[in-house]
């Protein structure tokens, strides 16, 4: 199946060009992603177009689609064959969670797995060296562990219903992170929203992956523009 070419479209926020060169080394444009939502098939209940595409109007410049317990792996494709279409044409990476064997049909950019989902090892050697392979993180001693992946999560900064059982890490992980930086871009996940994102950001976090800030927004673009905003209000540095 034929990826989507980013570089052809001229899209908001500078997001455009090759994800990696053709060593599978990842370009600048991973690093320069902010806000990264991660949703069902059915976020808040609705369609999914009815939230993404807004939200990528509105600044969303990575998206996972995150199903946990699918119907069934024919669901599973629609639901990514719609969300690779929107992003394509929005010039924004398409991640699919913990699925690398399904990367391939649904044409995505990339897989997340988590600390007990498939060895970042063997997901890379499913999906190869030119498709992004993120990785979540909840203590200092994962994130230090944490090798083969593009991109890690670090989190979640305060319970959330989207991570059952998961006890919140608080801001000092976000701060370890800032004081240890891995090699590769980071993000801060868990109950980030319009309410948290200035703590998040003061802590020192330049990414957050957010969830029902999104989905469950009665206005998702705006939304979307709001945390935005926060964000691109201090400079990225480095990997971090």
């Amino acid at each position: 199946m034929e990826l989507p070419t980013f570089g052809q479209t001229t899209v908001p926020h500078g997001r455009r060009g090759p994800l990696r060169d053709n060593g599978g080394v990842p370009f600048d444009r991973l690093r320069a992603v902010r806000l990264y939502l991660v949703t069902s098939a059915k976020p808040g209940g609705r369609p999914l177009r009815e939230v993404l595409e807004p939200a990528l109007r509105g600044g969303v410049d990575l998206f996972q689609l995150r199903e946990k317990d699918p119907a069934d792996d024919d669901a599973l494709l629609a639901a990514a064959q719609e969300a690779r279409s929107l992003c394509a044409a929005a010039g924004v990476p398409f991640i699919l969670n913990d699925r690398p064997d399904l990367v391939e049909a649904a044409g995505a950019d990339g897989v997340h797995v988590g600390q007990d989902d498939l060895p970042v090892e063997e997901a890379r050697a499913i999906v190869g060296a030119q498709r992004i392979l993120g990785l979540s993180t909840h203590a200092p001693a994962q994130l230090a562990a944490a090798r083969g992946a593009d991109y890690v999560v670090v989190g979640p900064v305060h319970a959330t219903p989207t991570k059952p059982g998961r006890p919140a890490t608080g801001l000092a992980y976000v701060r370890h992170a800032v004081a240890h930086p891995p090699a590769v871009p980071w993000f801060a996940i868990g109950g980030v929203e319009t309410a948290t994102i200035g703590a998040v950001v003061a802590a020192g976090a330049r990414r957050v992956v957010v969830v029902r800030a999104i989905a469950q927004a009665a206005d998702p673009e705006a939304a979307a523009r709001t945390l935005r905003a926060a964000l691109d209000e201090e400079p990225l540095r480095g990997a971090a």
